[in-house]
């Protein structure tokens, strides 16, 4: 297949769309639903994130992508009793590492990852697809899938799921072109591999990094390296916690990154693993309700006469000081950046979320108050020399 034609582009007013091939057959093939434009968008960023992660690690890869960037990302290590919990598959009993893997990916910010685009690194196994099926999404990529699994998820939206199976043996070519206003530009593809040696330069007072910080560290790399610019990452245990795109500024991206880590951690608090939500509630109800617990509209959801339709029993306020302290307890965590930190505030904002490993290009004219800031905290930082911004 060479071709494929599709409803529309991204808005239903930009017709006619396709996807081709100038030379070749198109790696891909549909086995079930008709993905649209963004659906490919998707897919094709996810498949690239998902390999590299693969590569980099040796463990299996999920993303959960969102409008062309990833709202998680994750290698498929063993899930705790907390985190099987939090990320609701603790019905499932024994997960595969692929499985462990998009849990993580799809419950490192549930809010946004509703009707995701998945990408898989491994053949999608049973295991995985079990947790799919349940979850608003839109479809699924992968290089391959158990023919259990495949009619696992073929079931979904009335058989209209969208699954790709795609060529892992596929190499794009050297050069990539795209068109703007009717003006063709033309690039370089962005292959640089992203390892251990990449975080081999450390400028800190504290030159320690750990096994497990480095393959943060290495998430968070390669996941900004597929989301849109500016960008900011924060990793921790395998996964992405905390993912800030395309802001213009790039104390925005670490604080909107650092908010959507700190509700990852603050999910974990006993506050909310004790809530007893009204029996039936949808998935997505109950995502919002704990979004609006933790949060500062607190009250939307804890007013009389709102409560009743979510929980059970009233739960108690989770206040800003039992929310202060949980939050002290977040520590190791990771962070990645797609271009250099201008100013220290950056590595403030950061220590705030227990940030304690940073990777970042630098080349700042303020690069040296941004290692005194790290320094002030105990942080190994590494500068990588290369910058990673996505557009």
């Amino acid at each position: 297949m060479k071709e494929l034609e599709l409803k529309y582009g991204c808005n239903p007013n930009q017709k006619p769309s396709r996807i081709y091939m100038e030379e070749g057959e198109l790696p891909i093939r549909v086995l079930s639903g008709k993905p649209g434009y963004i659906n490919f968008l998707d897919a094709f960023n996810g498949w690239q994130l998902v390999k590299e992660l693969k590569q980099a690690t040796g463990l299996p890869a999920a993303t959960s992508f969102k409008h062309v960037s990833p709202a998680g990302a994750a290698v498929g290590l063993p899930l705790t009793e907390v985190e099987s919990k939090i990320y609701w598959v603790d019905d499932l009993g024994e997960l595969s590492s692929l499985a462990c893997a998009y849990a993580r990916a799809r419950g490192a910010d549930r809010m946004s990852s509703f009707g995701d685009f998945i990408a898989l690194s491994d053949v999608c196994d049973v295991s995985t697809a079990r947790i799919i099926k349940r979850e608003v999404s839109d479809g699924v990529i992968a290089p391959g899938y158990e023919p259990e699994a495949l009619e696992i998820l073929k079931s979904k939206k009335k058989g209209n799921y969208n699954i790709i199976e795609i060529d892992p043996e596929y190499v794009p070519q050297q050069v990539e072109r795209k068109q703007v206003f009717g003006i063709t530009f033309e690039q370089g593809r962005n292959e640089l591999k992203i390892d251990e040696d990449f975080l081999g330069n450390v400028v800190t007072k504290n030159k320690e990094m750990p096994k497990q910080a480095k393959i943060d560290l290495m998430i968070a790399l390669i996941t900004l390296k597929y989301t849109q610019s500016n960008s900011v990452c924060y990793a921790k245990g395998g996964q992405a916690i905390g993912i800030g795109a395309g802001q213009q500024s790039r104390i925005h991206c670490t604080r909107l990154a650092g908010q959507k880590a700190d509700n990852w951690f603050l999910r974990q608090a006993p506050q909310v693993l004790e809530l007893q939500f009204v029996d039936g509630i949808k998935r997505a109800d109950r995502d919002n309700a704990i979004d609006l617990y933790i949060g500062d509209e607190y009250m939307d959801v804890l007013a009389d006469g709102a409560w009743e339709k979510v929980f059970k029993v009233k739960p108690p306020v989770f206040t800003s000081e039992e929310k202060k302290a949980w939050l002290a307890k977040n520590t190791d965590v990771a962070l990645g950046s797609d271009a250099f930190f201008p100013f220290g505030d950056n590595i403030e904002r950061a220590h705030k979320s227990g940030v304690k490993y940073v990777a970042e290009p630098g080349g700042s004219i303020r690069d040296d108050h941004v290692i005194e800031t790290c320094d002030k905290y105990g942080m190994a930082m590494c500068f990588t020399g290369i910058r990673l911004f996505h557009h």
